[in-house]
C-alpha cells in the first residue's frame, strides 16, 4: 500500500514534466517490455512453484499409508492435521500461489521501472545511479520472496524424501 501511494504521489509530481515535452516517447511500452525481460519478474514464482511441488509430490507417500497433511493450505477442511486435498487440487493450488506470486512480482517491477523512468528525466546526471538502485530492490525484494516462499517446502521435500526411505516406502 505504501508504494502504491509512493508511485501515484511520484506521478502526480511527474505530471507537468509529460505536458512540457510533447516529443516523449510513451513509457507504457517500455516499462512493459523491461519488466517482461527482467528475470526478477518471473524467479520467484517459478522457485516457489517448483519447491512446492517437490514438497507437495513427495508428501503423496505418506497420504497414501494414512497420514494427514499439516499445512492448511492443502487440506480439505482448511485445518492442519486433517485429510489433504485430492493430488489434482492441491496442484491446482500451487499454480494459483505461483500465479499470485508472479502478480506480486509484477506489481512491483512494474512501480519500480515507473518510478525510475520518473527520476530519470528528472535528474539525467544520475541515471547510472537510479537504474543500479532499482536493479538492487528488485533483486533484493526477488531474492527474499524466493526464499521466503520456497526455503520451508525445500526442507520439508528433503525430510519427506529422508522420512520415506527411511520407513521403506521408496
Amino acid at each position: 500500500m505504501k508504494r502504491m501511494i509512493a508511485v501515484a504521489l511520484l506521478l502526480l509530481v511527474a505530471i507537468p514534466a509529460f505536458a512540457q515535452d510533447p516529443d516523449r516517447a510513451p513509457i507504457v511500452p517500455g516499462v512493459i517490455k523491461d519488466v517482461l525481460l527482467d528475470p526478477t519478474t518471473y524467479v520467484p514464482a517459478l522457485v516457489s512453484w517448483k519447491a512446492t511441488r517437490l514438497d507437495w509430490d513427495s508428501s503423496q507417500v505418506f497420504f497414501r499409508n494414512g497420514s494427514f497433511e499439516q499445512n492448511p493450505h492443502f487440506t480439505l477442511s482448511g485445518i492442519g492435521s486433517t485429510p489433504p486435498l485430492a493430488y489434482g487440487e492441491g496442484n491446482r493450488q500451487i499454480l494459483m500461489d505461483a500465479i499470485g506470486n508472479l502478480q506480486m512480482s509484477a506489481i512491483n517491477n512494474v512501480s519500480m521501472r515507473l518510478v525510475e523512468r520518473l527520476l530519470i528525466p528528472r535528474h539525467p546526471t544520475h541515471s547510472k545511479l537510479i537504474r543500479t538502485i532499482g536493479w538492487v530492490e528488485r533483486s533484493a525484494l526477488a531474492s527474499y520472496l524466493t526464499y521466503e516462499m520456497s526455503a520451508g517446502h525445500f526442507r520439508q521435500w528433503q525430510q519427506n524424501d529422508r522420512q520415506a526411505r527411511e520407513l521403506g516406502y521408496r
